[in-house]
């Protein structure tokens, strides 16, 4: 018997789409993240034209998850803990609009969760520094080339940007989430 599932989306841009989609990838309920572009002006984007800042575009990864298994809130918890929501258009060493931090809401009901979950953070002063992050309605997402796709699972024990920069928020993320990973 197959059994009937509604899965979801969310979008999010939290600098180099390397990290954050190992990240979201090892989560249980995740089925499905893809590294790509979204927020730019320029149709089929390539990867270099991102880089120069000037198409609009955020790296972001498209997730698709079981809300059954894992919700939005928890989502948004590990995109907040995933990256620096406080710089503007940078993560570490990574600087330019296509670094920046923004959550691409899918639909009224993401984009008042992610308000409320932005307001909270701003009251509690969660953050030394003044969140950064955008809350944007989704646009159309274009899927990166297919050598981003699960980069660091091919490619990290041989990048070095993935052992200075990747493996070690990833380490630390196994650490802080190991009961939610698959």
């Amino acid at each position: 018997m197959v059994e009937n599932r509604k899965l979801h989306t969310a979008v999010f841009g939290a600098g180099c789409f390397w990290c954050v989609e190992a990240m979201f990838s090892s989560l249980k309920g995740v089925e499905e993240v893809l590294p790509g572009y979204m927020g730019g002006a320029k149709e089929n984007p390539t990867y270099e034209e991102v880089c120069t800042g000037e198409t609009g575009h955020a790296e972001v990864i498209k997730v698709t998850y079981d809300p059954a298994v894992i919700n939005y809130n928890m989502l948004l918890e590990i995109f907040f803990t995933s990256h620096n929501p406080t710089t503007l258009n940078r993560q570490g060493e990574d600087v330019g609009t296509q670094y920046r931090s923004e959550i691409f809401y899918t639909d009224e009901v993401q984009k008042g969760i992610a308000k409320e979950y932005l307001e909270i953070l701003i009251n509690e002063k969660v953050y030394e520094d003044p969140i950064v992050t955008k809350l944007s309605s989704a646009t159309k997402f274009y899927v990166a080339e297919d050598y981003h796709k699960n980069y660091f699972e091919k490619s990290g024990d041989k990048n070095p940007y993935c052992q200075l920069v990747v493996r070690p928020k990833l380490d630390k993320f196994r650490t802080k989430y190991s009961t939610k990973l698959k």
